[in-house]
């Protein structure tokens, strides 16, 4: 995959991207995915969506196409730099998304939700070097044999412990699906995505 989303989320009230820090006794800590990497509190009232957990729709209903393969389509056609933004046209902007999706759902996936994703892919391309999926799979399977090397004296310390206390840092996310079954499409401008996400196609975000 070209970007890790893992940790990038979009707040609902809060422009742009963020990178998760950690949970916070009233939010969730977060810095701003920009040249200034401005950290603050997303309060707990916000909606927190990590990208990662994020696909859009396709004409068949049993699948979807996951944010992170999206993204990779997107470059592999068009590079880092992104041919439309929010303020193009929407001849412009379907145009774009049908040429990465071919299939994506013209009645679920509305305008707004295009004009999202050309933001966020020019916020993360812009802020997050592009990896090739080889090279991220081999930068993986040095993380895991590293961590096994380091585990294995700490397997009986571990034993000794009954039931874990979840981390108090542990991600917090809604997830969802760009173009949302529950939004009308009048409310153009920024509905937020809740249905979670199918199994996806995967193709050779």
């Amino acid at each position: 995959m070209p970007y890790e989303l893992q940790e990038l989320a979009a707040i609902s009230g809060m422009p742009g991207l963020y990178r998760l820090v950690r949970a916070a006794r009233h939010g969730v800590l977060v810095e701003s995915l920009d040249e200034k990497a401005t950290r603050t509190l997303a309060p707990a009232r916000n909606k927190v969506s990590l990208l990662s957990e994020i696909s859009i729709y396709t004409q068949d209903p049993e699948e979807t196409v996951p944010l992170t393969e999206v993204f990779e389509r997107i470059y592999q056609k068009h590079g880092a730099e992104s041919p439309v933004t929010a303020k193009s046209s929407e001849g412009e902007l379907t145009g774009f998304l049908a040429g990465v999706i071919p299939d994506y759902d013209r009645d679920r996936v509305y305008l707004s939700d295009i004009k999202k994703l050309a933001t966020w892919y020019g916020i993360v391309s812009k802020n997050r070097p592009y990896q090739a999926a080889e090279a991220a799979a081999t930068e993986k399977a040095d993380e895991t044999f590293a961590t096994e090397e380091t585990a294995a004296p700490k397997a009986k310390r571990k034993s000794a412990k009954t039931a874990e206390e979840p981390a108090a840092d542990e991600p917090l996310s809604t997830g969802g699906v760009i173009g949302a079954a529950d939004e009308a499409p009048a409310a153009e401008g920024n509905p937020e995505a809740t249905a979670p996400a199918k199994k996806s196609r995967k193709k050779a975000e």
